[in-house]
């Protein structure tokens, strides 16, 4: 293939995956309430805001993933720390089975923990809710984690944590001062990674959250129950815009430190 070909398919891939996007922008714009344009008007992000309903839900499903995702990264970046730490076989056999939430079907992790969590609450006493959704976030985020974390403690050269011990550093302060920087990227990534599918989450919510909690993601397939809102069109549009900026800055920085760096 040519390298103009190679544009092209290029061009046609990223249409591809941009353009249902693009509608969505596009008919969040509507005056009317079907695919027929009406008219450009801004009254579906007035209602999206007077909604408490969606507001409320959207507020659950950020403190859920926030939450979730903080726990996952501490504990995630302490397993791939301990994976590491072991010999060759036993932590490629821990990693194996540290990968199975991802490789296993959300069908079943939801089942399993809607089944875990009930069996709980008839001894223990509670209601499924917010608590039992974050830590079923946490179960199936920090996987991820790991993952992201675990070639940046091999790609690590091991002298550099060997010579600050030397130089009279406790173990804490070498692992805090030399460890930690040289994995922050990884750990980063686990973050977003936890955070974007603890947001995004809908099979496993729906086992484990009750009959009361709802997130965004419940909230929208109540919704098609009756009929899809042009609210969620002018909410996924502002959802789009937030991770498109979030993703701008992180690239300008990164390539202002690769800029530096080549300096």
């Amino acid at each position: 293939m040519t390298r103009r070909s190679h544009k092209i398919y290029t061009a046609l891939i990223l249409l591809f995956l941009y353009i249902p996007i693009f509608i969505l922008i596009f008919y969040s714009f509507n005056d009317g309430k079907t695919t027929v344009f009406k008219g450009f008007t801004l009254k579906w992000y007035v209602e999206l805001f007077k909604d408490t309903v969606i507001m409320e839900s959207l507020l659950n499903s950020f403190i859920v993933a926030i939450t979730s995702a903080i726990s996952a990264t501490i504990l995630g970046t302490m397993a791939a720390i301990g994976i590491f730490s072991m010999k060759k076989k036993t932590g490629d056999m821990v990693l194996q089975v540290s990968n199975l939430p991802i490789i296993n079907p959300e069908i079943v992790t939801g089942v399993s923990l809607m089944l875990m969590f009930v069996f709980f609450s008839g001894l223990l006493g509670f209601e499924l809710g917010m608590g039992t959704v974050i830590l079923a976030h946490i179960s199936f985020s920090v996987p991820y984690v790991v993952l992201n974390v675990l070639p940046k403690l091999r790609q690590m050269n091991r002298n550099i944590y060997e010579a600050a011990l030397d130089l009279g550093c406790s173990p804490a302060v070498a692992f805090r001062k030399v460890v930690i920087p040289e994995i922050m990227p990884g750990v980063v990534s686990g973050f977003l990674m936890a955070f974007t599918f603890s947001l995004d989450d809908f099979i496993i919510t729906y086992f484990t959250r009750g009959s009361k909690f709802q997130t965004l993601p419940i909230e929208i397939y109540t919704m098609l129950r009756r009929r899809l809102s042009p609210k969620i069109n002018a909410l996924s549009t502002l959802m789009f815009l937030i991770v498109l900026i979030a993703l701008i800055l992180v690239n300008l920085k990164d390539y202002r430190q690769a800029k530096r760096g080549a300096k």
